[in-house]
């Protein structure tokens, strides 16, 4: 027989037992507790087991040390979790010396022009120079490139990590959570794994920028061997993607990048390798709750990654081929860049000063008798004349002036004679050469030799 009172009895009674005010007091303390509990993503790990051994451990310590041992303990010993091992962050670290180094060799190269480029072109040593360790910088940046995508594979599958690197649906949802959290909608931000929407982002602007600055790299680098498959085109057209891309680089890792782990927090972990349990649970609650839960990763038994690193020793070995034949040919196959010429050693000589020599006078009647009796009209004006003017004023010319003999010079045109004996001044092929602008137009030292032979009469 159950003896306990009917159910609207019990509800009477804890209405009684439960004033108004001291009912709305408990509900407004449990809900501060449920709120504080949705601020902490890992409620749900908190077993009552933890919590008991914890009890026993403070029972344990003595009553008059109990406080300070507590306080040291908390003060010295900050539990950390391992974010990134050695080989990311040696990885990291190449990266960065590489990028950096392209930015600061490709951008003067991009605006030659401006002070800051001139300042760091007679910094290093020139554009050559310049050239040199832009080149070096993007072979370390190839070779890293290179060891990241092994190290991907085998993380994948050898180890058989997951793939958090890459967006997936939950991702939509964090972006949507995270907009209704910033609009006023939500309390707390999205709970994120080990990387978040915005490091994904991040992640996959990397590989588009590498794979696009390569290959354009490649193609400005080898101009020629471009040009045996693509059109004409597709050169100046890898130089404008090259340079927009590093711009583009330049400033999102300035703007996006240095903000988020510089700036907002200053975020040890890529040359530390750990993060602290407060920065875990505010950067990356989820992983934290299932690393504490015990379903981050298992070990794997030594056959079994024995077996794995077999089969993967292969692929590796077929990449590296695949990546050595595209580095010969990227480096080593042609070199067609500009090279400025050698300005030699700058050294004193011993020059002994002499006077100016001044030129002699010609004999009586040498010079100017020779060139005289010797210009005439078939040793020297008419193949100047037909070479210059023979397409226009041919034989067969239709312009009513030909060149083609002497009797047709000396004849003229439609418009009269173009050559009056002794009279240069008045000769039309004189005027007209000596206004320039002609279509068969003379030199000057051939406008000379012409006027000279009429003067001296037009001789046949």
């Amino acid at each position: 027989m159950n003896n306990r009172p009917p159910k609207q009895w019990r509800k009477r009674r804890s209405n009684r037992w439960n004033p108004p005010l001291l009912r709305r007091l408990r509900n407004n303390l449990s809900r501060r507790r449920r709120n504080r509990r949705r601020k902490s993503p890992i409620h749900w790990v908190r077993s009552r087991r933890v919590e008991k051994d914890n009890r026993r451990k403070r029972m344990q310590t003595p009553a008059k040390g109990r406080q300070t041992v507590t306080k040291s303990t908390e003060a010295s010993s900050v539990k950390t979790y391992v974010r990134f091992d050695l080989i990311q962050r040696v990885q990291h670290i190449v990266f960065l010396i590489s990028f950096t180094l392209l930015g600061f060799t490709g951008l003067p190269q991009k605006f030659p022009l401006s002070p800051i480029s001139l300042a760091i072109f007679e910094a290093v040593g020139g554009v050559e120079r310049i050239r040199a360790i832009h080149h070096a910088s993007a072979i370390a940046m190839m070779i890293v490139s290179v060891f990241h995508v092994l190290e991907v594979t085998y993380r994948i599958l050898v180890l058989r990590t997951p793939i958090s690197m890459i967006p997936w649906i939950d991702d939509a949802k964090h972006v949507l959570h995270d907009i209704q959290y910033y609009l006023g909608f939500k309390k707390h931000k999205a709970y994120y794994g080990r990387y978040s929407y915005a490091e994904k982002m991040e992640y996959l602007a990397l590989i588009w920028g590498t794979i696009v600055m390569g290959l354009t790299g490649f193609m400005m680098w080898n101009p020629i061997t471009t040009l045996r498959f693509l059109p004409g085109e597709a050169v100046p057209a890898a130089k404008a993607a090259h340079g927009g891309e590093a711009v583009l680089a330049v400033l999102a890792i300035i703007i996006w990048h240095f903000y988020h782990v510089h700036i907002k927090h200053f975020n040890k972990s890529m040359f530390t390798g750990k993060l602290s349990r407060e920065e875990m649970e505010h950067e990356h609650p989820a992983e934290l709750a299932m690393i504490e839960a015990g379903k981050h990763q298992e070990p794997i038994p030594p056959a079994v990654l024995r077996k794995r690193q077999m089969i993967y020793a292969p692929i590796a070995v077929v990449i590296l081929a695949l990546f050595a034949f595209g580095f010969y040919y990227f480096v080593g196959y042609e070199s067609t860049a500009v090279v400025d010429p050698d300005t030699g050693e700058t050294v004193e000589v011993f020059v002994p000063v002499t006077p100016t020599p001044i030129p002699t006078e010609p004999a009586a009647g040498e010079s100017s008798g020779a060139s005289s009796g010797t210009l005439n009209w078939s040793a020297g004006i008419a193949p100047l004349l037909q070479s210059k003017c023979g397409m226009c004023h041919g034989a067969d010319t239709s312009t009513g002036l030909a060149f083609d003999s002497y009797e047709s010079i000396m004849k003229g045109g439609t418009n009269g004679p173009v050559v009056v004996p002794g009279d240069s001044v008045n000769s039309s092929l004189f005027k007209v050469q000596s206004a320039g602008g002609h279509f068969g137009q003379l030199t000057a030292e051939e406008i000379v030799r012409v006027q000279q032979w009429i003067d001296a009469g037009a001789p046949e």
